[in-house]
């Protein structure tokens, strides 16, 4: 089955296969929330990004391959309501921007904007992204045989950046670190993959861009 991107609460995972690595893609219950596992052909070593929910279905996703690391892309508790079960079961590191790993019920180490998470022999970039929370971080994984592969936690979403609940500067800082960090750096081909829902690429949401200035949110 070619790859979606489209996974729905209870249903089937959907797997990318890439030069390198292979992403899979699962949503889980109750908030329709996006799991992402990222193997590494050469090596087999496995992060996790988001351990939001149902840690049973994330442990059969596993498998027998075991967990590195679990990356969280921000503080919000439907990113994390399975993160101590899925690190208590594979003894996975996890990893979360210092910003937001105060809120976070276990976290091991921190990252900060420019860093790089190791997936055996791939390499994730972490971006910063302030004003969904303080801490919130998307990761980039740039395939040497392909386009950039983008995951954006709830930061960027297709159709807008994330909720700033009608806050005005932290919305302008969303905004702006989305659009300076992200679309002025990495080409429309960019796929990228949310905290909920479809995935889209940067050139379809790029002429939005100044729609979702005067808009506001």
């Amino acid at each position: 089955m070619s790859y979606t991107g489209n996974v729905t609460p209870g249903g089937p995972p959907q797997v990318r296969e890439l030069a390198d690595l292979v992403i899979t893609k699962l949503s889980v219950g109750p908030m329709d929330n996006n799991v992402y596992l990222l193997r590494c052909k050469e090596t087999g070593d496995q992060i996790l990004i988001d351990a939001a929910a149902e840690p049973d279905r994330i442990l059969d996703l596993i498998g027998h391959g075991g967990l590195s690391t679990v990356v969280t892309t921000h503080r919000h508790r439907d990113h994390w309501g399975a993160l101590a079960d899925v690190v208590t079961e594979t003894g996975a590191m996890s990893v979360a921007h210092a910003a937001d790993a105060g809120e976070l019920p276990v976290v091991h180490a921190t990252v900060a904007d420019g860093d790089h998470i190791e997936v055996g022999d791939c390499q994730l970039e972490v971006i910063h992204l302030v004003g969904h929370t303080p801490g919130s971080i998307a990761l980039l994984y740039r395939d040497p045989t392909g386009f950039p592969h983008l995951f954006t936690g709830d930061s960027l979403f297709p159709g807008g950046v994330g909720n700033t609940r009608g806050n005005p500067a932290d919305f302008a800082s969303l905004i702006n670190d989305v659009e300076r960090k992200l679309f002025d750096r990495l080409p429309d081909e960019t796929w990228f993959y949310p905290g909920h829902g479809r995935d889209s690429t940067l050139g379809a949401e790029r002429p939005s861009l100044p729609d979702w200035r005067a808009r506001g949110w």
